[in-house]
């Protein structure tokens, strides 16, 4: 039977923020072209593929409150040289879950509001890297000393690379994380696939890291934290595309 999923658990990060509770629906388009190489003599149309393609449209609250709410951030972004890196996780924010991830650009922003409702706000990102889906890394669960999460299975290695993705919305640890995706072909011996820059102290920040096309992943990953300090803690999103 299949396991269907409640839209309620859905989480959205940006960057280094947390917008979960400021919007109420999200929708992630995937396409690629196609051109068309029908000729004399077909029977039917016949195409070859192109270039992936992208978006992650996002609606929900406005909230002006300065530095913290999305009106300030999405108009910053709003067509910022900057790549925004968007991870939305359709069921939640747990290892394990999926998450559809992309390097994308701020393309519109709206607000909108009627005498009888809210004040709402509504954003699209348009991917420069196309819509990539992968896994959640992370618990969701605060951090506060060096150890490892729990391993992923994807079931087999693959071997065309992918690239790693770290938000970090929540930091009050008073020392630096270093935080790292690692991999395994047997669930027991772990070697280091992504090195992310160190997280300073009590520092918000996100990152995008490329491994290389033709790299293999090997079958089993799980993220990686050395953690300094003595006090307060940290909550990282770590998620990671196969390609």
């Amino acid at each position: 039977m299949p396991t269907f999923r409640h839209g309620k658990n859905v989480n959205v990060f940006i960057d280094e923020f947390d917008f979960s509770t400021y919007f109420n629906d999200v929708s992630a388009s995937t396409t690629i072209d196609t051109a068309e190489t029908s000729a004399f003599g077909t029977s039917a149309k016949t195409y070859v593929v192109g270039h992936r393609d992208g978006t992650v449209s996002l609606s929900g609250m406005f909230e002006g409150t300065a530095s913290t709410g999305t009106d300030e951030f999405f108009n910053t972004a709003l067509g910022n040289a900057t790549k925004a890196l968007v991870v939305v996780a359709p069921e939640g924010h747990s290892n394990g879950a999926g998450a559809i991830m992309l390097k994308a650009d701020d393309t519109s922003y709206e607000v909108s509001s009627a005498i009888a409702d809210i004040v709402q706000a509504s954003a699209e990102f348009q991917s420069t890297d196309a819509v990539e889906h992968g896994k959640i890394l992370s618990s969701g669960s605060t951090v506060t000393a060096t150890g490892n999460g729990t391993a992923v299975d994807n079931g087999a290695s693959t071997t065309n690379g992918g690239a790693g993705f770290l938000s970090v919305p929540v930091n009050t640890r008073n020392g630096n994380i270093t935080v790292k995706i690692q991999h395994s072909a047997d669930n027991s011996t772990f070697a280091d696939l992504v090195t992310f820059t160190v997280v300073s102290s009590t520092t918000k920040t996100s990152e995008r890291v490329e491994v290389a096309s033709g790299t293999t992943v090997n079958r089993y990953l799980r993220v990686n934290y050395t953690v300094a300090g003595s006090t307060g803690s940290a909550t990282p999103v770590v998620a990671f595309t196969r390609r």
